[in-house]
């Protein structure tokens, strides 16, 4: 099994589990994210916690102390976080985030985009973009601008893999595309 495939594995049972509960998913999602991006900002701890040598019940030690420090942390997402230390799999916790953040987004019908244009759009521009993407897609939409002048006009859509190319770039390409073909 892949570390990715394992990660989605172990984010689906969390998921299930809190679902199941009852359980705030966002709180869920917090609690987790929180020990993931420990994980991720501090190198000395990932170190250790990744390092073949130091034994599985050493990083449960460690484990157990930041949970200790840590206040209210949701059960299942103390006992996940435990059971990665036993299990010597601690460095899955980023992919387990990802994957849970995909999940819950998905439940919630959430879908993220990003819409790239030459300049800067105002405030109500954005909304309006947020709520055509809201009604082509059904699904409440985390819109992310961004700008780039080398797309010269227009804008770049992407939701999810699918990707709306309105830039003037393109249809230069297209144009020109067009013209030497003729030839």
């Amino acid at each position: 099994m892949t570390s990715r495939g394992a990660a989605i594995r172990y984010a689906r049972a969390l998921f299930d589990i809190a679902l199941a509960e009852k359980k705030d998913l966002a709180r869920t999602y917090d609690d987790l994210k929180a020990f993931a991006d420990l994980f991720d900002g501090n190198e000395g701890l990932r170190r250790v916690l990744t390092n073949p040598a130091i034994p599985a019940s050493r990083k449960r030690g460690v484990a157990e102390e930041l949970l200790a420090r840590s206040s209210g942390v949701e059960p299942a997402v103390g006992k996940l976080f435990l059971l990665l230390a036993e299990r010597d799999r601690l460095a899955l916790l980023p992919g387990i985030r990802d994957a849970f953040e995909a999940r819950l987004m998905d439940f919630q019908h959430v879908v993220r985009a990003q819409v790239t244009t030459a300049a800067a759009l105002p405030a109500d521009q954005v909304a309006a973009i947020r709520e055509g993407l809201k009604r082509a897609t059904g699904r409440d939409v985390q819109l992310e601008a961004r700008v780039d002048p080398e797309i010269i006009g227009g804008a770049v859509a992407r939701i999810g893999g699918t990707v709306y190319d309105g830039s003037v770039t393109r249809q230069l390409e297209r144009l020109r595309a067009s013209l030497t073909e003729g030839h």
